[in-house]
């Protein structure tokens, strides 16, 4: 196991996401600390997503020229400047530009991704990026918790302790990622990027589970994007009670990653786990502007963190499952492209609700977003996936 590739990248993967996770619970209150109203704190979240999809197609295309290993440093470099950036920042401005700095160098993940690709066998693959998931579900059960215990003694400790952290994948890399040939995509899947999602929104069933995709990321980043503004405006929480409510939410999740999720593929299927998840992400994340006590918030955040644990890795197969086998790798940079644009699009709707004190109605939207994939998910369709 250790002598394996998939070893170090698992760590590299693990300790990015770790300290991404730092900065989730922390940022709302960090914006807001240097006077960002609810819809600012929104563009502030939506600035790194729009940074990234800008930046992910030339990220990709100088790991395919220069190899994956010297890019990933080059992503983690930037992702570490983007951290110290903001635990040093003293205005807003700063504060959006260590987020741009991120979000512009940002493609560890999808070329941690790219390197799996290349290092596994096609039908090794898909338990191989199960790591991620591992390495998401560790992140989120224990990244918000520890954000929230740093930030009752400043801001910006975890920000420095996201960059502590990012330091040491820098390493990681450097030291324990071997190189590897890079394997040449089969002929006929290239091209440009909106040629590629041109080629497969052509076709019913790829355009369907990107659809589903999309109405899954956009009501995650709703929920995302305003859960610190909405706990902070209903129930007057800090950024540490903050983070210990999405370290509760990761609990959740790791619970389903690490072992009940199997099980409950092979009882229902994809298609019926994705819709049982998109309704229980409805129902958390509609139902929150009932909430006024905290046995009810609880309740409500652990239905919809169990939707979204479901939802992502259900969907994620169904749609490679739409595709010949040479195509996954393409549609999945698509959905990447489209998940993009729903976290861009996700954080500005819920900070502009919760700045008009919409809360409720911030809810409700997000819901409905997910209800959309689940109606989705419901009608039949009559194509075979390509071979």
């Amino acid at each position: 196991m250790f002598r394996s590739p998939l070893t170090p990248i698992f760590l590299v993967v693990a300790v990015d996401v770790f300290g991404m996770t730092l900065m989730i619970p922390l940022l709302p209150f960090y914006a807001q600390h240097f006077g960002a109203s609810p819809l600012i704190v929104g563009v502030l979240l939506a600035s790194f997503a729009a940074s990234q999809l800008l930046s992910g197609p030339i990220l990709g295309r100088i790991s395919d020229t220069a190899g994956r290993r010297p890019t990933l440093i080059i992503s983690q470099i930037g992702t570490c400047i983007g951290f110290l950036v903001l635990a040093f920042a003293g205005s807003l401005w700063m504060v959006f530009l260590g987020r741009i700095i991120d979000g512009l160098t940002a493609g560890n993940l999808t070329i941690a991704q790219a390197y799996i690709s290349d290092v596994t066998k096609p039908e090794e693959r898909t338990r191989a990026f199960g790591l991620i998931g591992i390495a998401f579900g560790m992140g989120f059960l224990l990244g918000p918790a520890i954000s929230g215990y740093l930030s009752q003694f400043g801001l910006q400790w975890p920000a420095f302790a996201a960059a502590g952290l990012s330091f040491l994948s820098i390493l990681a890399s450097t030291f324990l990622l071997p190189r590897v040939p890079r394997r040449e995509p089969p002929a006929g899947v290239q091209g440009g990027r909106m040629e590629t999602i041109t080629r497969y929104f052509a076709r019913p069933l790829p355009r369907r589970r990107l659809l589903e995709f999309f109405a899954f990321v956009l009501s995650f980043s709703m929920l995302i994007g305003g859960t610190a503004l909405f706990l902070g405006h209903r129930m007057g929480f800090n950024a540490e009670q903050t983070g210990y409510m999405f370290g509760f939410s990761g609990l959740i999740g790791a619970i389903i990653q690490g072992g009940l999720l199997g099980r409950l593929v092979k009882r229902y299927g994809e298609e019926k786990l994705a819709i049982v998840g998109f309704v229980a992400m409805a129902l958390g994340l509609g139902l929150l502007g009932t909430v006024y006590e905290l046995w009810w918030l609880l309740v409500l955040v652990g239905v919809g963190a169990f939707g979204s644990s479901v939802v992502r890795p259900a969907l994620t197969t169904l749609l490679t499952h739409s595709v010949g086998p040479h195509e996954q790798g393409a549609v999945l940079g698509v959905s990447q492209s489209l998940s993009s644009i729903a976290a861009i699009i996700g954080p500005i709707v819920a900070g502009w609700l919760i700045d008009h004190e919409l809360l409720g109605t911030w809810g409700l939207v997000g819901g409905a977003v997910a209800l959309v994939g689940a109606v989705l998910l419901t009608r039949e369709t009559r194509e075979e996936p390509a071979v």
